[in-house]
């Protein structure tokens, strides 16, 4: 099979307002795939497509093949993680974990589900009532990695993680993606995806406006830098992106550029300089112009 999700120029309308606007996606087995935007782009409606949970108004989007409004069984293969979590209040942790494989009916690895409840320190009999989010994050993440799917699909899954969970998040799935999962994660944070993800599919207004893997799309990289600076020179003036207030300077601007800017800054009496990779929503300013916000039904 030549790709393992498959999804062309699909369109979903709520009365008026357009949450996607053909999309098009495409995710190759043994892959881990980036599935950007910013928040309100249409990324939780497509993965709502996928799953079933929603009809598409227009256009195709399949799982290993099938449809899966139509071919519902299809879903059984495939592991996900929400971007919201709603566990049983009443339930351990590992009730839950029984629950969830009760109800998909294939039965998962047992020693790959200790493993992970190891990896990510997660106590699994606690009531998910006494969890906090990192933890209801952790039971999701160990009842869809521990069931063997060939697909993976992940909404935002390290939401409530420390950085030290984010970095076994990492390690795990990775090894999902070498036992030949496919993987599509979803997510706004662009260094995220830089880290772990293949190929990259960027979203925005519903549409597909960049596809590819990290290599291909490496100039998409912004960075955010601020300094203290002693004048505004038509140098720093130059830029796009760029304000001050204060005293002080902030530009977004494509990691390219970066030492142009920092020279820029330094020229201009620059002191406390920070250079951090930028959020997704400065990283569409920097190359696509202002992020239209949604206007929901």
């Amino acid at each position: 099979m030549s790709s393992v999700i498959e999804v062309r120029d699909l369109v979903k309308t709520f009365g008026d307002f357009n949450a996607l606007d053909g999309l098009n996606l495409t995710v190759k087995p043994g892959t881990i795939h980036g599935f950007l935007g910013p928040n309100g782009s249409g990324k939780s409606t497509a993965i709502r497509i996928l799953l079933g949970v929603l009809h598409a108004s227009s256009g195709t989007a399949t799982v290993l093949g099938k449809d899966p409004r139509r071919t519902p069984s299809i879903l059984k293969r495939v592991g996900y993680i929400p971007g919201d979590i709603a566990l049983w209040p009443s339930l351990t942790g590992r009730e839950v974990f029984r629950t969830l494989e009760s109800l998909r009916g294939p039965k998962v690895n047992k020693k790959r589900e200790e493993e992970l409840i190891q990896a990510f320190n997660l106590d699994p009999d606690k009531k998910c009532r006494e969890y906090s989010t990192g933890n209801r994050r952790k039971v999701t993440l160990v009842a869809a990695l521990s069931m063997g799917a060939e697909v993976l699909i992940l909404d935002e899954p390290t939401a409530g993680l420390d950085p030290l969970m984010e970095r076994e998040f990492v390690e795990q799935v990775r090894q999902e993606r070498d036992r030949g999962a496919a993987v599509l994660l979803s997510s706004h944070i662009l260094s995220e995806v830089e880290k772990l993800c293949d190929y990259m599919t960027i979203i925005r207004d519903g549409k597909t406006v960049e596809s590819g893997s990290l290599l291909e799309l490496k100039h998409l990289s912004a960075h955010e830098i601020t300094a203290k600076v002693s004048r505004e020179t038509p140098a720093l003036r130059a830029f796009p992106n760029v304000s001050f207030h204060d005293g002080r300077l902030r530009v977004t601007t494509a990691r390219e550029n970066v030492p142009d800017v920092l020279r820029a800054v330094l020229d201009a009496g620059g002191e406390d300089i920070t250079s951090t990779p930028a959020s997704i929503e400065e990283m569409f300013l920097a190359h696509y112009g202002e992020v239209e916000k949604p206007v929901k039904p």
